[in-house]
C-alpha cells in the first residue's frame, strides 16, 4: 500500500464516501503482516493520524471479542505499527472529519488452508469468528460501512521470485489476467470460488490481501462487488505490487 503509488485506486473508492456515512462504524478489514496466522487482531486504542483521533467502536469491539472465540487476539503492538488501516483511516478523516468510529481488525493469514489444502473455515476458531462476523453484520445492518484495506498481487526480486517484475509488462500481463480472474469471484460473492483461485501453489501470486477478502465475502456473502480502477506499480526497479478500488453494493 502506498499513497504515490496507489492513488488513483484510492480516489476511485474514497470519491464514493457522502456526508451521510459519517454516523456509520467503519469496519476495516486490513492485512495483518506481523499477526500470528488463523488469528484476527483487535484493538480498543484510538488512532492518532496529522488529521486528528478517531475512536475504536468500543462497544463493538468488545461485542465481537466475546463472540469471536479463540481466534481473536487484542494486539495492540501489532496495531501500534502495522500500516494498513492507518492508511484506510487517513482516507477517512479526510473526507468524513477525525471524529469517525471504526471497528479495525488485522486478518492474519490462512496459512493452514494455503499449506495444507481446504478452506480458512476448516479451522474451527476461524470458522467461529468468521460466523460471529456475520452475526454482527445481520445486527448492525446499515450502522456499518466495510472497508478493506488490502494489497493484491506481490511479484518480483523482492518477493523472492527469480526474475525482475516490470508493472504491465511480460510476466505481469500474466498476473494481471490471474487478478482480474480474483477479482471477478469477489465481485461475484463467490468465496469458495475465490479461495480455489488463490489456494493452488501456495498462492504464487502471493496477494497479501486474500484473508481480509475472504473474510468479508463469508460476512457479506450478498454483496456485489463492481471494479472501479485496477492498476500495478513497480515498488521498486524489479518488483510489482497490484491493488485495486472496488466498491460493494447490496444485492
Amino acid at each position: 500500500m502506498s499513497p504515490d503509488g496507489g492513488w488513483r485506486s484510492y480516489s476511485a473508492a474514497y470519491s464514493l464516501l457522502r456526508p451521510e456515512h459519517r454516523d456509520r462504524t467503519f469496519v476495516i478489514l486490513a492485512t495483518s503482516h506481523y499477526g500470528e496466522p488463523e488469528t484476527f487482531g483487535l484493538t480498543r486504542k484510538s488512532f492518532l493520524t496529522p488529521l486528528g483521533q478517531s475512536a475504536s467502536d468500543l462497544r463493538l469491539v468488545d461485542w465481537l471479542a466475546a463472540r469471536g472465540g479463540d481466534a481473536i487476539v487484542m494486539e495492540d503492538y501489532c496495531h501500534s505499527f502495522e500500516h494498513t488501516v492507518e492508511l484506510q483511516l487517513v482516507f477517512l478523516q479526510h473526507a468524513l472529519g477525525p471524529d469517525v468510529r471504526i471497528l479495525p481488525i488485522l486478518c492474519g493469514p490462512f496459512a493452514h488452508s494455503i499449506l495444507a489444502g481446504g478452506q480458512p473455515e476448516d479451522d474451527d476458531r476461524v470458522k467461529r469468528f468468521l460466523d460471529a462476523l456475520g452475526e454482527l453484520r445481520d445486527r448492525e445492518g446499515d450502522r456499518l460501512f466495510w472497508i478493506l484495506g488490502v494489497d493484491m498481487a506481490h511479484m518480483g526480486a523482492r518477493y523472492g521470485d527469480e526474475f525482475a517484475a516490470v508493472a504491465g509488462e511480460g510476466l505481469m500481463t500474466e498476473v494481471a489476467a490471474r487478478d482480474e480472474a480474483r477479482m471477478d469471484r469477489i465481485a461475484a460473492s463467490d468465496a469458495s470460488g475465490f479461495w480455489d483461485l488463490v489456494s493452488p501453489n501456495r498462492d504464487d501470486l502471493k496477494w497479501c490481501g486474500s484473508a481480509p477478502f475472504y473474510s468479508f465475502l463469508k460476512a457479506a456473502p450478498q454483496s456485489k462487488g463492481e471494479l472501479l480502477r485496477y492498476e500495478q506499480w513497480n515498488i521498486d526497479q524489479g518488483s510489482v505490487v497490484s491493488f485495486a478500488g472496488m466498491a460493494f453494493r447490496k444485492a
